[in-house]
Formats: C-alpha cells, sequence, structure tokens
C-alpha cells in the first residue's frame, strides 16, 4: 500500500480535503474542518494517523505491534499505524472508522452541509 491509494482512498469520501498546514510533508486531511488522518509522505515505512475509539484502539495496539499512540497527538484518541505488515482491508477500516468519528462530531449543520455535496 502507498500514500496514493490512501489519498485516493480518502479523497472520494464526501467533505474531503487536503492541505499541508504543518510543514511540506505532513499531509492533513479532513471532513469539513476537523481531521481525521495524517500521513508523512517522506516516511518510510509509510504510517498514518487515525483518530479511532479508545476501547478499539487499546485492542489494536496489543494485537498488532505496527499500531501504536500517535505521537504528539491524544493517545486516548489517536493511533499511529505502520502499514508494512498489515492487511489493506484493516487499514481502510481504520480510516473508514477515523472519518466516521470526526463526521459524527460535526455539528448538524456542518454534517448536512457534506452531505450535500
Amino acid at each position: 500500500m502507498d500514500a496514493n491509494e490512501i489519498l485516493d482512498y480518502c479523497l472520494a469520501k464526501k467533505g474531503v480535503t487536503e492541505s499541508f498546514p504543518f510543514d511540506n510533508e505532513t499531509l492533513v486531511l479532513k471532513v469539513d474542518t476537523k481531521m481525521f488522518l495524517l500521513m508523512g509522505l517522506e516516511r518510510q515505512p509509510l504510517a498514518i494517523n487515525v483518530k479511532t475509539d479508545p476501547e478499539w484502539s487499546a485492542e489494536l495496539r496489543e494485537k498488532y505491534p505496527q499500531i501504536t499512540g500517535a505521537y504528539h497527538m491524544n493517545k486516548t484518541h489517536w493511533n499511529s499505524v505502520t502499514a508494512d505488515g498489515l492487511k489493506r482491508d484493516l487499514i481502510f477500516k481504520l480510516i473508514d472508522h477515523s472519518y466516521d468519528l470526526v463526521f459524527q462530531s460535526l455539528t448538524k449543520k456542518a454534517q448536512n452541509a457534506v452531505n450535500s455535496l
């Protein structure tokens, strides 16, 4: 799995935008105005940060050594996921989960705006 495949998957979702608010290497994907995924484009192996339900985070971290608390982020809610050795279905499931969590945190007005796109 590569960065372009993850980017294409994310951009196919409603209301997703991409930006580089921190530096020229860290791609941030947002739904409306809220981050749901960060990806270091220069990092090898490829890794992403995604938001995850705290209970599921604990399970994931126990089961997969590639999933850890995200650096410089709230480790209760954010995980760093190294793509090497993980099935693409799991990575896509984590991306979907992060998007859904962030979408649900939007105001109803913002949700309606995203859904109308």
